[in-house]
């Protein structure tokens, strides 16, 4: 599946009972980046407004100190802004990260939570501009 559709799939997902939305918005995000299939993120919400995603602290994600590894977490905020972009590109534009900058404030003892959105305004920029380039806040909490 190309991300030109992922919008189309996430939106028929989300059609479905609130208890199988995070395991099949999760299996549809492993289809588009497999290797994010092989992480164990789980997507709790994906629309053209916000992206919910969560990554659980389980043994093969710690760090040395018992906590998410900085690198899990930040493929969390990676996954989540990409496909917040890719919602809302238009169909013949592809999402691509520029640049990253991430600051750790204090060590995360449980799940890492990460939620992304859009003003109206940025959303509107990435449909009209032909580049589209913006900046994507992404915040992400000890859960």
């Amino acid at each position: 599946m190309d991300a030109s559709r992922v919008g189309d799939v996430a939106a028929f997902i989300n059609k479905l009972p609130r208890p199988l939305r995070p395991r099949a918005l999760s299996k549809m995000v492993a289809l588009v980046v497999p290797y994010v299939g092989t992480t164990g993120l789980v997507i709790e919400r994906l629309d053209r407004e916000r992206v919910i995603g969560v990554a659980r602290n389980r043994r093969r994600a710690r760090n040395h100190i018992g906590g998410v590894h900085a690198a899990a977490s930040v493929l969390l905020a990676e996954t989540v802004t990409g496909f917040l972009v890719a919602m809302n590109l238009p169909g013949d534009k592809l999402p691509l990260i520029k640049t990253m900058h991430a600051d750790f404030l204090r060590r995360a003892r449980g799940d890492i939570r990460a939620e992304t959105w859009l003003e109206e305004e940025q959303r509107r920029l990435l449909q009209q501009e032909p580049k589209g380039a913006i900046d994507v806040a992404v915040q992400l909490s000890d859960a």
